[in-house]
């Protein structure tokens, strides 16, 4: 949530973030509300001050003055609470307009209306030149028996599956390297809650305008989290940290569950868009330092893009245009990995929020000037699965149809080197 100060101090800037977001935003009516506020506000301070004040000089009256003063500060009374009330409407709607308005992306990001407008930094690593016809993950899982579309479908429904035998434990294994990965990075290692409630949706701004997104529990007031970083970046919501105690860097391993509305027909075939899925994401709540959190958004990029070199993916990396920004994003860079059947598929996004979600969670430290300041937090994929297997798939399949485990999985793979048909059942 951006500062209201901040607003009416940069509003044509602001409004311009708005537009290259492509959000629509009413600050014209946000202002006018804002001052309509602060009248209110300034008029009831001054009767209770005025009320404050009587009740002593009533003391002092007698006979028909002191009834006059009476039913005077009685009046006073009734439109104080008719203020008060004016005011928490005022103050609602402000909120909601205040909520909904987005961070302005850097200068340094590219304008584009949506993902056309994307812009490829560099592509690192080769793409493999198949001396056979290649296969796509679906027949290549299917074939060796480790995944199961049809009774996952009929468990259920559409957009699911069951990674069985060594697709289980590629699975696995993938998840372990990556958390391992990140843990010797200094990343503290978190199992989160994957329901959560309303306010941490809307502390880190997938609330209001993620719902259609995300499955709720009505009967219990609950949600189930399209990612850890939810309940990681709120974890110290409500509260002021230390400076010296900053920044901190957790990794969240959870399952997360995405509805996929209006992603009927596209993307649909196999592992890449499913409604259930785990995730390994680092998170880092860091001192309010525009340069520092530039340097943190380096570091958590890299961090993914090491995982993809060690497990042999070539990828991509992007920078996010404005139009594909979201509500909170300064910056983000997406990782784009190899997938021979599709072309290039996203598989992590690296996003920078400065003090955006912190300000809705209230989460602040105190510097060592004495005064408290807003965090700023980012966030990044370490890893995510099973879509990252399409990768694993594709790229290391072989002609007879059985893939090569890149050596970097192998000691989680209990030393296999491979998946075969006579291996692919798991069993030792």
């Amino acid at each position: 949530m951006l500062d209201i100060k901040y607003i009416r101090a940069e509003l044509e800037a602001v409004r311009k973030g708005a537009e290259d977001k492509g959000f629509q935003v009413d600050l014209d009516r946000l202002i006018a509300l804002d001052d309509q506020r602060k009248v209110l506000l300034t008029e009831q301070e001054t009767l209770r001050h005025d009320q404050k004040n009587a009740g002593k000089e009533i003391a002092t009256l007698d006979g028909d003055a002191k009834q006059e003063a009476i039913q005077r500060m009685a009046e006073v009374s009734d439109r104080i609470k008719t203020l008060g009330d004016e005011l928490r409407e005022v103050v609602t709607e402000v909120e909601e307009l205040q909520s909904g308005i987005p961070m302005p992306a850097a200068p340094e990001v590219p304008l584009g209306p949506d993902d056309s407008g994307n812009v490829e930094l560099r592509v690192v690593g080769e793409i493999p030149q198949f001396d056979f016809e290649p296969k796509d993950h679906v027949e290549l899982a299917q074939d060796l028996d480790i995944v199961d579309f049809p009774r996952a479908s009929k468990l259920a429904g559409s957009q699911t599956y069951i990674l069985k035998g060594a697709g289980a434990l590629l699975e696995i294994a993938v998840l372990r390297f990556a958390l391992d990965h990140v843990v010797d990075r200094g990343f503290v290692p978190m199992m989160v809650p994957t329901m959560v409630k309303y306010e941490p949706l809307f502390g880190t701004a997938y609330f209001p305008g993620g719902e259609e997104q995300t499955y709720e529990i009505p009967k219990d007031h609950l949600y189930l989290t399209g990612t850890s970083e939810v309940p990681v970046t709120a974890y110290h919501s409500d509260e002021i940290l230390e400076e010296d105690d900053l920044p901190l860097k957790y990794c969240g391993w959870s399952t997360c569950y995405r509805r996929e509305a209006g992603a009927a027909g596209r993307d649909t075939r196999g592992l890449y868009r499913i409604h259930q899925f785990n995730k390994v994401e680092q998170v880092i709540i860091a001192k309010s330092d525009v340069e520092e959190s530039i340097t943190h958004h380096d570091f958590i990029r890299d961090n993914a893009e090491e995982i993809l070199q060690a497990m042999e993916i070539p990828y991509r990396v992007v920078d996010v245009c404005t139009g594909d920004l979201g509500m909170g994003q300064v910056r983000k860079f997406d990782i784009e990995a190899w997938m021979p059947s599709r072309g290039w598929g996203e598989t992590h996004s690296a996003s920078r929020f400065y003090d955006y979600q912190s300000r809705r969670m209230n989460l602040r430290y105190r510097g060592k000037d004495g005064k408290v300041h807003y965090c700023h937090t980012l966030n990044n994929t370490a890893i995510a699965t099973p879509r990252v297997l399409i990768a694993i798939l594709e790229n290391h399949q072989r002609e007879d149809g059985s893939i090569r485990i890149p050596e970097v999985l192998v000691p989680y793979m209990g030393g296999r080197t491979e998946i075969t048909r006579d291996n692919a059942s798991g069993a030792r």
